[in-house]
């Protein structure tokens, strides 16, 4: 068992797609109405029909009041670390501290390339997160950043405008080496969705990233534990992932808290999105909290 205690927190991802702009928009509006507390975007600006995520990011900013945002995750490799941190800081100063950042190291190399970027891979995809992360962690806190790597040549930058509030870098990883930079380095992890990463093989990826933190002088309760759960919400509907009604969703999910270590669930509805999103907001969620305060209350 592994339960952080940490407050839970809940969102939905968006589809970039440019065709969905019109359905996207409503249920950025719907999550931020119903108390959601995280919209997130994912970054594959090599799909053709896909908006840029930071460009999709800010327009809905714009229409929606309460709710932060999240890109899950924005790519390293195509995204430098200081411009980065300049756009979530700018941001984040714009929506009055609504912003995390999501990065992960580039998962896809050759589509990376096929946008000119360098397709970095395996230790050397890793060494090169790592830095960027640094990188970025100091602009956000507004220093003067000052690097000469293999990586990356940083001039003396002076950064701001600082956000309001501090931006957690959360670190979308699968694999040992992530994972521990994840530990060290990072707000956070990310996992990829729990078809990628299934329930049974999240102990072991949570324990690296505990080692790595221990080893560093974090506490491992410190860090936010993020799912990307896709699936459908109701009885006989079938698809890829979680599928169950709302009792399977509620046990499912609050096992997942107390008994995985996850603190914030984004749902990826498999289909039909709002009338999915509306089940998740009004059903599933305010049932999650109240299951896990109930199993944390008999420990």
């Amino acid at each position: 068992m592994t339960d952080y205690g940490r407050t839970l927190s809940f969102g939905v991802s968006l589809d970039p797609a440019a065709d969905a702009l019109g359905t996207t928009r409503r249920l950025a509006q719907l999550a931020d109405d119903s108390g959601l507390e995280h919209l997130a975007v994912q970054d594959h600006p090599y799909v053709p029909g896909h908006l840029d995520a930071w460009t999709l990011i800010t327009h809905l900013a714009a229409v929606t009041r309460r709710i932060s945002f999240l890109p899950d995750v924005a790519d390293l490799q195509l995204r430098p670390p200081i411009m980065l941190a300049k756009a979530a800081a700018s941001l984040s100063v714009l929506t009055e501290g609504r912003i995390r950042l999501g990065v992960g190291g580039g998962g896809i190399p050759d589509a990376i390339a096929s946008m000119g970027g360098p397709a970095r891979r395996g230790a050397d995809m890793v060494a090169y997160a790592e830095e960027s992360v640094d990188l970025i962690r100091r602009a956000l806190h507004g220093s003067t950043v000052q690097l000469h790597s293999p990586y990356h040549t940083v001039e003396g930058y002076r950064a701001g405008p600082v956000p309001p509030r501090p931006t957690e870098i959360l670190l979308g990883a699968q694999k040992p080496m992530m994972l521990s930079l994840a530990g060290r380095a990072a707000d956070g992890w990310i996992s990829p969705l729990n078809i990628y990463v299934p329930p049974g093989e999240v102990p072991s990826r949570q324990a690296l990233v505990d080692e790595a933190a221990t080893a560093a002088g974090r506490d491992p309760r410190s860090l936010r534990r993020v799912y990307n759960v896709i699936g459908s919400i109701g009885a006989g509907r079938g698809g890829q992932g979680l599928v169950g009604d709302v009792s399977v969703w509620t046990e499912t999910l609050s096992e997942w808290a107390v008994e995985l270590g996850f603190d914030t669930f984004v749902f990826w509805p498999a289909a039909d999105p709002e009338e999915q999103t509306r089940r998740y907001v009004r059903e599933v969620v305010p049932a999650v909290r109240a299951e896990v305060q109930r199993l944390r209350g008999t420990r």
